[in-house]
Formats: structure tokens, C-alpha cells, sequence
């Protein structure tokens, strides 16, 4: 099993019943989605475990070869060509291993919820979708589908019954909002049932989304 990431745990209750592992995006850390359990109305839910891990670093090719917090390389801003497929599928490894350890800790995986902003977000479908176990949810935030010509092919069966959110800011000028319709669009026609809010911002969140996601999680973990 690949060697755990470092990360920071809040759980909101004690014996959390529920796991959300969050992945933040290129170039920042863990820290970064942590005032997300606080602005999250979360009343009425079990006890939470919050799992904000901080990706490794590696030079990134996209910003000049800068070592940086990153789940995988970006090499062209149009993110589809030349992907990082051997990035992606190592940080695929790293998540399932926060995955396995919140079922070794008493968590199923119907209990998981994994969440990503950015780069976050293509780790979320690139993991989610070939577990082979159905999931909470995926939470898909201001990101994209990688490796889209295989997905479906990798997809697992049981990933089919995982429900997504998946949400974007129509002016982002970092991930294209014709992107992520496109992803979402791909990602029904495989058989998964996405739930699509878009947003007038950039490559950010807003107080709507926030209200969304939590209306959400109160759904999909009732």
C-alpha cells in the first residue's frame, strides 16, 4: 500500500460515523478547504471526520518547473493533452489508502464522501470512479474529468451508484466552464447521476455553493 499523506483531521463529533477526505488543488495544501468545516451547515449530520491531505511535491511543468504541492504534472493549459497519466494513477494509490484507513477505522466506504477543488477534483473522479465499492458521494468542484477516452472503460460497476456533485463558476478563467460541462455530459452518458449547479464566478467558491454543498450532504448522507 502506497505510504500515507500527511494530513490534517477534524472530526466534528466524537466517533465520527462519517469520513470526508478533501483534496485541495495545484499549489496549495490541505489548509486550504479547513474553513470549509466551519461555513458548512452541517446540522442534524452524525459526527464528521474531516481528512484534509497534502499532496506531494513535484515540479510542475505548466509553471515553469516549480516544485510544488500538486497531485500531478500539468503540461498545457488545455488540460487534456499530454495528461500526467502515471501522476494521476500514483495519487489515485495515495487517496485509496485514505480510503482503506477510514474503513480500518470503522468507517464504510457508503459512509465516505470524497471531495476536490481543481486538481482535488479530477483526483476525486479519477479514484471515485474506479473504486470498487459505492461511495457517499463524489463532490466535484471548479475541475474537469481526466483521462476521459478510458474512464469509461475503467469505470467500476459499483461506481455507478456513487452520486455527484459537481459545480463550476462560468466566468473561470483557470479550468474553462465548457470543460466541465463537457466532463459532466460524459460523465452521464456512462450512467452516473450528476447533480450540476454553475455559479457566476472564477476559479473559486461562493456563499450559493456553500449553501448547495451543505444541502447536499444532509441528501446523500441522510
Amino acid at each position: 500500500m502506497s505510504q500515507l499523506l500527511e494530513n490534517i483531521e477534524i472530526d466534528t463529533a466524537p466517533n465520527p460515523e462519517i469520513a470526508v477526505i478533501w483534496l485541495h488543488g495545484l499549489g496549495a495544501d490541505g489548509n486550504d478547504f479547513v474553513p470549509m468545516v466551519q461555513e458548512l451547515d452541517l446540522a442534524g449530520l452524525p459526527g464528521i471526520r474531516f481528512v484534509f491531505p497534502h499532496a506531494k511535491t513535484m515540479p510542475v511543468t505548466i509553471n515553469n518547473g516549480y516544485v510544488m504541492r500538486s497531485w500531478y504534472d500539468i503540461v498545457a493549459t488545455d488540460l487534456t493533452r499530454r495528461e500526467d497519466e502515471g501522476g494521476l494513477r500514483a495519487s489515485q494509490l495515495d487517496v485509496e489508502a485514505l480510503i482503506a484507513r477510514e474503513k480500518a477505522r470503522g468507517i464504510p466506504a457508503s459512509r465516505i464522501i470524497l471531495a476536490g477543488f481543481s486538481q482535488g477534483c479530477a483526483m476525486t473522479l479519477q479514484t471515485g470512479m474506479r473504486h470498487p465499492e459505492k461511495l457517499a458521494g463524489m463532490l466535484c468542484l471548479s475541475g474537469y474529468l481526466p483521462l476521459a477516452t478510458v474512464a469509461g472503460a475503467e469505470r467500476t460497476e459499483e461506481s455507478l451508484a456513487t452520486p455527484i456533485f459537481m459545480a463550476h463558476g462560468r466566468q473561470d478563467g483557470v479550468v474553462p466552464f465548457a470543460r466541465a460541462q463537457e466532463s459532466a455530459e460524459v460523465l452521464k452518458k456512462l450512467g452516473y447521476q450528476v447533480e450540476w449547479h454553475e455559479y457566476m464566478m472564477q476559479h473559486s467558491l461562493c456563499l450559493e455553493e456553500v449553501q448547495d454543498i451543505s444541502k447536499w450532504f444532509r441528501k446523500v448522507l441522510a
